[in-house]
């Protein structure tokens, strides 16, 4: 998972490569859980562009657990991105 500051709103990109998940059924019910998942936590994520990429053998999970593993990640972004103090240009004004 890659998150890259943004200043409008929180986006999501996905990367499920063929070689990784080999049926389209099997991509597409992954990409289905980590949309469903980033749309249920965007309010937590403060402004990220977050990509997410998609590692071999995670289509054999069943939905709950790869939907707890999300979880997870996104806590993990909060906490990290809640660390971070807000950057400030010369004039002062956040950036």
């Amino acid at each position: 998972m890659l998150a890259i500051a943004n200043s409008n709103q929180s986006r999501l990109g996905l990367v499920v490569s063929k070689k990784n998940i080999s049926k389209a059924v099997e991509r597409n019910r992954v990409k289905r859980l980590i949309r469903e998942s980033f749309r249920k936590n965007k309010s937590q994520i403060p402004n990220l562009d977050v990509v997410v990429l998609i590692r071999k053998g995670i289509d054999a999970l069943p939905n709950v657990v790869i939907s707890s593993k999300l979880n997870s990640l996104w806590n993990d972004l909060y906490a990290k991105s809640a660390e971070q103090p807000t950057r400030t240009n010369s004039n002062g004004i956040g950036t």
